[in-house]
């Protein structure tokens, strides 16, 4: 869509309440620069999106009348959280008081207001409706639950699942599960050898950032993992297993557990996809993965560059050029290679990243980008990594069609795909799940 005008700023007045301010229009961030937003860039905020007040910050946008960039001085700051399948361009834009304290692990995309709409700089990235907030019913996930409770009363994985993801968390992978359909989460490490400064799922009691969920505290068995998932994957649709979870540490940690898993499930069924979601630390572990019978991988990453990855993940005796061999060796055996890409507009679509990024694609075969928006505080984040200066930047958008035009096999998206994707028409129509 491209708007006839761009949107006005919003801010909050502190106890709830969001307001526009017609004297600015809203302007974005690119790493450390707030700039004007291209009119076609903007769509109306998804469904599921939400507006945050950015506290101890005030909102920059372009007065109306004079052109000039100015702070909109008549409350705080507003960002918006996008709902998965989307991604965004640019962050919110904002001046930070001294005292302002660190945000929460969300992502903070710009936001404005017209004509009775809230529009965000975003794209749909990814067809595949598996977490709309609307397609969860909370009465049909609880009877899920009590169901699957039933049914498996001694496997500690599914009462994890039950009441820390789906009734807590509102995980939308575990409720899925519980909704008996797509992809189904398999926990497994409560330890963990990256130490990574957004981790949501452990954080240092000398931060003041808090994470979002408890980690695992057990390690599940084989025998607990196979129980769940081989119904799972004999009749759910489109279905996907998952090893890697928001609420543990590093899979590869557990190899071992996976590894017997694995080869015990695909005694039971030849249905579905087996996935792992890692930082692809322990190549040698994915080898003995996919020897077992591993389908897909996907790996996060933060950066294709190792100078940017490297003070974010700070990890534990590993190093970024092992997540490079992870991606080669699943490639090599023939399976489906994804990277889980923290999307940060600035620093992202910055000409380096850019060149270190088609030198991945080349090097390790790749068949898929997550484009994923980074749960983070923007002005933290560049300070942990000590990035000064982000250097030139294209745009994410622009980023994305220059990537997509010289791979145009490479596919992108948010999601681990079903196995009857990868196997048959990747980019058909799954709104009818």
């Amino acid at each position: 869509m491209s708007l006839l005008q761009s949107p006005y700023i919003l801010y909050s007045d502190g106890a709830g309440n969001i307001f526009e301010d017609t004297s600015l229009y809203v302007v974005g961030r690119s790493g450390w620069d707030a700039i004007p937003i291209p009119e076609d860039e903007w769509i109306e905020l998804p469904d599921g999106g939400s507006l945050y007040e950015l506290p101890g910050r005030r909102g920059i946008g372009i007065d109306v009348e004079t052109g000039d960039m100015r702070l909109c001085e008549k409350g705080w700051a507003v960002a918006a959280f996008i709902p998965p399948a989307h991604t965004g361009f640019y962050l919110a834009a904002y001046e930070t008081n001294e005292d302002a304290p660190i945000l929460p692990l969300f992502c903070y995309t710009a936001v404005g207001w017209l004509d009775e709409k809230f529009y965000v700089p975003a794209t749909r990235i990814e067809e595949d409706i598996r977490q709309e907030c609307g397609g969860y019913d909370q009465v049909s996930i609880e009877e899920g639950v009590g169901k699957l409770i039933k049914a498996y009363p001694h496997n500690r994985l599914v009462d994890h699942l039950a009441n820390n993801c789906a009734l807590t968390y509102h995980c939308p992978a575990a409720r899925n599960y519980f909704l008996e359909r797509w992809e189904c989460p398999i926990p497994v490490s409560p330890a963990c050898n990256a130490n990574c400064v957004g981790c949501i799922s452990l954080q240092p009691d000398e931060e003041q950032v808090v994470s979002n969920q408890d980690r695992l505290r057990f390690k599940p068995t084989p025998e607990e993992i196979v129980e769940y998932t081989v119904p799972h994957l004999e009749s759910a649709p489109f279905p996907i297993v998952s090893f890697g979870q928001g609420c543990e540490g590093e899979p590869l940690l557990m190899w071992e557990v996976m590894r017997d898993a694995i080869i015990e499930i695909r005694k039971h069924t030849s249905k579905g996809s087996i996935n792992i979601n890692t930082n692809g630390s322990k190549p040698d572990a994915v080898r003995k993965l996919c020897e077992a019978g591993l389908d897909s991988i996907r790996v996060s990453t933060n950066s294709a560059r190792r100078e940017v990855y490297m003070p974010y993940y700070r990890p534990n005796n590993y190093d970024f050029d092992d997540i490079i061999e992870s991606l080669k060796v699943v490639n090599s055996f023939g399976g489906w290679t994804s990277i889980n890409f923290f999307v940060f507009p600035g620093l992202t679509d910055s000409i380096e990243e850019y060149e270190a990024l088609r030198k991945l694609i080349k090097e390790t075969g790749l068949k898929m980008i997550q484009w994923r928006n980074f749960n983070i505080d923007p002005d933290w984040y560049l300070g942990k990594i000590n990035m000064g200066d982000t250097g030139e930047c294209m745009g994410v958008k622009q980023m994305q069609e220059l990537i997509k035009e010289e791979f145009p096999h490479l596919k992108y998206g948010y999601f681990n795909p079903p196995m009857e994707r990868i196997k048959g028409n990747f980019d058909a129509d799954f709104a009818h799940y």
